[in-house]
């Protein structure tokens, strides 16, 4: 019995032993995990972004005040500006949307169509929340997996790299992760002085487009329930901002809408 019991005892040891070694081993340096995928999205990324980009819009006086709500939004959040990448491109579609390795891409009808700076910082928030949240990489990981990604940027699948940007610019995230995102932009809004209730109107006055102009609302129509999202958005919002303040100004704005309706 000594004996059993001995052997016993010796194979709990050397267990708990062997599991408190494996424990100190960080897996994910290790097998290079994070590597692997920080450098599979920046190739991701750096694709989709080359599909809109005959169409980017480059001019100062067009990109500079868009650049400046988005500055203003990451710096007032803690966000690293640095490692956001603005691509304004000229589409009359009403869009904005995220792509893999922090690229935020924003249609000229988006801003042509907000009635004011703060609508766009809404859009804006929104968007960013999904890049600061992870959440473009997990859709593409739960739709193609990995696999296929890996694939994409091995030289190969050019139709299903067009087809996978399409998607991302075009297909709305699950009901969770796009109010995850509406209230982190809120939380973004506020943090930067920036009332967060036009971006509720935004909605609002967008959902309420008749059927055969919503087919040019991309961001509203592939975003369902649009009014309760705006009806929750205004509940969080409320009492969090007392005033606010423009962060370029009405002149400024005025100014990048008519440039826009110049080209």
């Amino acid at each position: 019995m000594k004996k059993i019991f001995f052997q016993g005892f010796s194979l709990v040891v050397l267990f708990l032993a062997a599991w408190f070694a494996l424990r100190q081993v960080d897996w994910m340096t290790f097998f290079k995990v994070e590597q692997a995928t920080e450098s599979l999205e920046e190739k991701l990324g750096d694709l989709f972004a080359d599909i809109f980009g005959k169409d980017e819009l480059y001019s100062s006086d067009i990109k500079a005040p868009v650049d400046s709500i988005l500055t203003h939004i990451c710096t007032t959040n803690g966000i690293d500006r640095d490692k956001i990448k603005l691509h304004i491109v000229a589409n009359d579609e009403v869009n904005a949307f995220a792509l893999p390795d922090k690229h935020l891409v924003v249609f000229s009808g988006l801003i042509l169509t907000a009635e004011n700076e703060a609508e766009l910082s809404g859009v804006i928030g929104h968007e960013l929340a999904h890049i600061q949240l992870d959440h473009v990489m997990k859709k593409l990981v739960k739709e193609l997996g990995l696999t296929v990604l890996i694939s994409m940027t091995s030289g190969g699948g050019g139709e299903v790299i067009r087809e996978t940007a399409k998607m991302l610019s075009s297909t709305a995230f699950d009901r969770e992760l796009e109010r995850e995102a509406d209230i982190k932009s809120v939380d973004y809004m506020v943090k930067a002085d920036i009332r967060p209730e036009p971006f509720a109107d935004f909605l609002f006055r967008l959902s309420a487009k008749q059927p055969d102009i919503l087919k040019n609302l991309t961001w509203i129509s592939t975003h369902p329930e649009s009014k309760e999202r705006a009806e929750y958005i205004i509940e969080y919002s409320r009492g969090r901002l007392d005033g606010g303040k423009p962060v370029l100004g009405q002149e400024a704005w005025e100014a990048l809408q008519a440039r826009l309706n110049e080209l």
